[in-house]
């Protein structure tokens, strides 16, 4: 239940976000990952696993029903190709930066100790959480008010995109040596999980640029995801190519 400074503390984040009513409970778990709640001896049901699982699924609903709505004259496959750019694990983690998660995670100290703050995976699983949360709290169209208003620009950005290539690794080597002559380096930033269900999160790189990040279940097939979100936010870093390169 938390003392009553853990209850102002989460009662203040839920109204930095504009969600006054919302359960400080849930929020609480919301934000709970299973290293902390293993560190402190409670049940595993108390992390933010089962809020993810929940949040997941109506995130998915809400952003399907918006494009559905909203964009008669696209065909499925289009609307499936939007959808998937606007629930990737990248843009999730681009919403829950912005909403400045990282800062009010629950963690244990290995995942403190290894920047678990800043992984994409965490704060995207924990949005997620969060979406949950609100479902159960305040219901479904409170939560579709959170997500349009919180998502808006992923949205836009996402309808915006043309199809990307089959293979983003070859097109993105291809656009950075027609601009620069050079070829984008790949790092993997971290592997999570046991040995025989891990994933891994790559970055595409040129010189100090992070191009974009990309997570999966192979090395190869996170590099891949990694040059496809790269390819997505070129506008952003490709007026940059040139002072890099230098």
């Amino acid at each position: 239940m938390g003392t009553m400074a853990d209850r102002e503390k989460w009662q203040e984040i839920a109204e930095q976000w504009d969600l006054p009513e919302l359960d400080t409970d849930l929020l609480r778990q919301a934000l709970a990952h299973a290293s902390f709640i293993r560190e402190q001896d409670q049940k595993g049901a108390d992390s933010n696993q089962r809020l993810e699982f929940l949040g997941d699924t109506v995130l998915d609903l809400i952003i399907a029903e918006y494009l559905y709505n909203g964009s008669a004259e696209l065909a499925e496959g289009q609307l499936t190709r939007i959808k998937a750019q606007v629930v990737q694990q990248h843009s999730l983690a681009r919403v829950a930066r912005e909403l400045q998660v990282g800062e009010y995670l629950l963690l244990g100290h290995g995942e403190e100790e290894t920047g678990g703050r800043q992984k994409s995976s965490l704060l995207a699983d924990a949005l997620e959480a969060i979406i949950g949360a609100i479902y159960i709290s305040l219901g479904l169209e409170a939560t579709r008010q959170f997500v349009l208003q919180r998502f808006s620009r992923v949205l836009a950005e996402a309808n915006s995109k043309t199809p990307l290539p089959y293979d983003p690794k070859s097109y993105l080597q291809e656009l950075l040596q027609a601009h620069t002559k050079q070829t984008p380096e790949y790092v993997t930033i971290a592997a999570e999980g046991p040995p025989h269900n891990c994933t891994f999160t790559a970055q595409a790189r040129f010189n100090d640029l992070v191009l974009g990040e990309g997570s999966g279940p192979s090395k190869q097939s996170a590099e891949q995801a990694a040059a496809r979100q790269s390819l997505t936010d070129k506008e952003r870093w490709l007026p940059n190519l040139q002072d890099t390169s230098q």
